[in-house]
């Protein structure tokens, strides 16, 4: 899967793309934009600080005749259609958009015609999403958790055995940098197990970090997903923050799980990094511990167990008002890495499709929280404050145990290996606001 693309000595006749962070000529990850002067969502690929209108291009006769009928693809309003091809499809327009946007390209002049400035586009969500599913992946974030609430048996006996997962609201799934206010709904105080809830603004408001799964090809109804073929339906990744309110996940999720406290709102860095583009970032899923079960046949294939992890380096920050009044950098609150995941992609794809349930392009998995088993890499605030017991210092005397009004959250995250360009996934933020009135009817 690695092929000229990857060379960490190509570069690109686009000034801002050399050595840039997240995106130069090596990534060339899909999303979609608008202008102000042609507000009409469609597809873009992000180019160091520009973004090339894939539309334009696709009516230019300029893409490679391989790629003559992907015009009806390119030009529509959202990814899906493009998402819906096989792979094949995609590495064919890699290619394309490499040659055309590489230091030794022709056409330069009309291709230069179809760049925007990233700073001056709007970005939106890169597929209409049908469904959500969010995973419970990562095993240190299971613990941490666990043990706050069952000491002596953190992790539920299924946990090991089986991908733990629910069905999320595809609907509230916004895009980076959108407000996320603060939900309403029913809580109760920690350790007044027999006092009356009450309903109004979450006072636990937290964030997750976790990795987003962009489905490409869907599978059929009744009709499971072998594991050696879950990467072929898999179309890349993005960064997802789940946001969560602890205290009213605390007094709903019994019996049935997450409701009220997840589905308010889930936010996605905007762009789609294709799994082409994460080929040499890929690496060794690590060993389970001694003891721990193998897993079952349908989630076993030894090829992705070789290479089902992704190298992926991953930032939390917050920027509270204080700070940016002062003019002050954002405070960096964790430093993981994504192969602290229990599962990998693929088996969570297999397992999802085990029952016969069908994908759709343009669906969306989560991973679930991802933390590290030190506390440097610890993915949410409920695993920093020790459940809202110790305060996190954020310098200058600010303190939090939870999120509160005007607080932004911002993750990132970096590939890296020796010998070829790093690349990045793009920033997910999201500015908290504060909760609506809720209007009771008096008795």
């Amino acid at each position: 899967m690695i092929d000229r693309t990857h060379e960490a000595r190509r570069t690109s006749w686009v000034a801002s793309a050399q050595g840039h962070a997240d995106f130069p000529l090596q990534n060339l990850p899909l999303g979609v934009f608008s202008t102000p002067r042609d507000r009409r969502p469609r597809p873009g690929v992000a180019i160091g600080d520009e973004v090339l209108d894939l539309s334009a291009l696709a009516l230019s006769g300029l893409l490679d005749t391989a790629l003559a009928d992907a015009a009806p693809l390119l030009t529509a309003d959202t990814l899906n259609p493009l998402l819906a091809q096989p792979a094949s499809v995609r590495l064919a327009l890699r290619h394309a958009l490499f040659d055309l946007l590489a230091d030794d390209a022709p056409h330069r002049a009309r291709v230069a015609e179809m760049l925007s400035a990233a700073s001056h586009v709007t970005l939106h969500l890169p597929a209409r999403i049908g469904d959500y599913t969010d995973f419970y992946a990562g095993i240190h974030h299971a613990l941490n958790v666990g043990r706050q609430f069952r000491p002596d048996q953190p992790l539920l006996p299924n946990y090991k055995w089986v991908p733990i997962g629910y069905h999320g609201r595809a609907s509230s799934i916004v895009v980076s940098g959108t407000p996320v206010v603060r939900p309403n709904g029913q809580r109760r105080a920690p350790g007044q197990d027999t006092a009356a809830p009450d309903a109004g603004p979450s006072r636990r408001l937290d964030y997750e970090l976790e990795l987003g799964i962009w489905m490409g090809p869907g599978s059929s109804l009744g009709t499971p997903v072998p594991i050696a073929q879950a990467e072929a339906h898999i179309a890349g990744l993005c960064l997802l923050n789940d946001w969560s309110a602890r205290d009213l996940q605390a007094w709903e999720y019994q019996p049935l799980g997450p409701f009220l406290a997840k589905n308010f709102a889930t936010s996605i860095s905007p762009w789609i990094v294709t799994t082409e583009a994460l080929a040499p970032f890929r690496m060794r899923q690590p060993a389970r511990p001694e003891g721990d079960p193998a897993p079952l046949p349908y989630l076993w294939d030894a090829d992705d167990q070789a290479h089902g992890a992704f190298d992926l380096e991953l930032d939390v920050y917050l920027s509270t008002p204080a700070m940016r009044a002062r003019g002050a950098a954002a405070h960096r609150l964790a430093r993981g890495h994504a192969s602290h995941l229990y599962w990998t992609v693929a088996q969570l794809l297999a397992h999802h499709t085990v029952n016969g349930c069908n994908l759709q392009a343009g669906d969306l998995l989560g991973t679930g929280t991802i933390s590290t088993p030190t506390p440097e890499g610890l993915g949410s605030l409920l695993e920093l404050s020790e459940g809202g017991r110790r305060p996190v210092d954020l310098g200058e005397g600010e303190t939090r145990t939870f999120l509160e009004d005007g607080d932004e959250v911002i993750m990132r995250a970096r590939a890296r290996r020796d010998g070829f360009a790093s690349i990045g996934l793009g920033e997910v933020r999201g500015i908290v606001q504060p909760a609506p009135s809720l209007h009771v009817p008096l008795s």
